[in-house]
């Protein structure tokens, strides 16, 4: 068996595991066994509670992460950067901005959520190219015009919490990334449109690997490319738009799964997408679990889990690329 499907296999073990340690470990602790029984049953009032309370939350960080790595595998191909990331770049905090705008006016339409996420990841992204065009796209220049405009969305989502409303400084806590309190209406909007952002990159994975080519190459071979750049940064963004409107502002995740992906099961993006679905989901399963339970009854935020363990690898990254390319 190759190191490929070997890795793609320990991953989905070990998602199994930490998902149901996930589902077992809290307050109300049941076994492995009384859990799958109790699901079936329905007659355990503990596993009911587990039921409504933490399956909600175990499956919105899974699809959560995974959305967030493939979209920044996807960000990556058509960068051709490993520095790309939805939340470095600014496209999850323009996505987070229009989330509130839009739950704050419109309310009663909440299934719509990702639409606003998705026009405000756009715009986002939209800015970090426009901005960052000089002769053409280098990573250092995408990196440095991102953190501008991602600094710029997070001041304006910031500064709802400075009008006063209840309503506003509520949603702002419902969007950070404590995936307490998600509900299973939740978690249909999160799997509805993470599972259609999923399965069109899955598709886009012939268009991502020529991309990895030069311009022309690709081009030599049949490929649109301004067309396939396109589509792929809109599958990219609306990857990132849906988890930020259910999940919450998570950077880094589309950075550091895909570099570990490469090394472990290669550069084809027919393989390389779905191993970091599963690895981003088990990343972020696995922070959002050590942080409801390494001081509860507090929780710490998987972002910030993630920003502690994205800070010093995004370093790395940049002085990699710098020996790289050398400057």
């Amino acid at each position: 068996m190759s190191k490929a499907w070997m890795s793609m296999i320990i991953v989905v073990i070990l998602l199994v595991a930490v998902a149901l340690i996930s589902a077992t470990t809290g307050s109300i602790k049941v076994g492995s066994l009384e859990l799958i029984q109790g699901l079936f049953s329905g007659t355990n009032k503990s596993v009911q509670i587990i039921k409504d309370l933490r399956l909600p939350r175990i499956i919105i960080a899974i699809f959560v992460g995974a959305a967030l790595a493939v979209s920044g595998v996807l960000l990556q191909s058509i960068l051709r950067s490993p520095l790309a990331d939805a939340g470095v770049i600014g496209i999850s905090s323009g996505a987070g901005v229009l989330s509130l705008l839009f739950v704050t006016l419109f309310p009663q339409f909440f299934f719509w959520l990702p639409l606003a996420a998705f026009i405000g990841g756009a715009i986002a992204c939209f800015l970090v190219y426009s901005l960052s065009w000089k002769s053409g796209l280098t990573p250092i220049r995408i990196i440095l015009v991102g953190i501008a405009v991602n600094a710029t969305f997070t001041g304006l989502g910031q500064s709802f919490n400075y009008r006063g409303s209840y309503a506003v400084t509520s949603i702002n806590q419902a969007t950070t990334s404590v995936f307490a309190m998600k509900t299973w209406g939740d978690v249909q909007i999160m799997v509805i449109y993470g599972s259609i952002g999923l399965v069109l990159a899955m598709l886009l994975f012939s268009w991502c690997n020529l991309l990895s080519l030069q311009d022309k190459s690709a081009q030599n071979l049949g490929l649109n490319v301004t067309k396939a750049r396109l589509l792929i940064s809109i599958v990219a963004v609306m990857l990132a738009a849906v988890a930020t409107a259910i999940g919450g502002l998570i950077a880094f995740v589309g950075l550091l799964i895909p570099h570990i992906a490469r090394i472990l099961v290669g550069s084809d993006h027919k393989l390389l997408i779905p191993f970091s679905a599963l690895a981003g989901a088990l990343l972020i399963l696995s922070a959002d679990t050590l942080g409801r339970t390494i001081l509860a009854p507090s929780e710490v935020p998987a972002s910030i889990i993630m920003t502690v363990i994205g800070g010093p690898f995004l370093i790395f990254l940049l002085r990699k690329s710098g020996q790289t390319h050398g400057h």
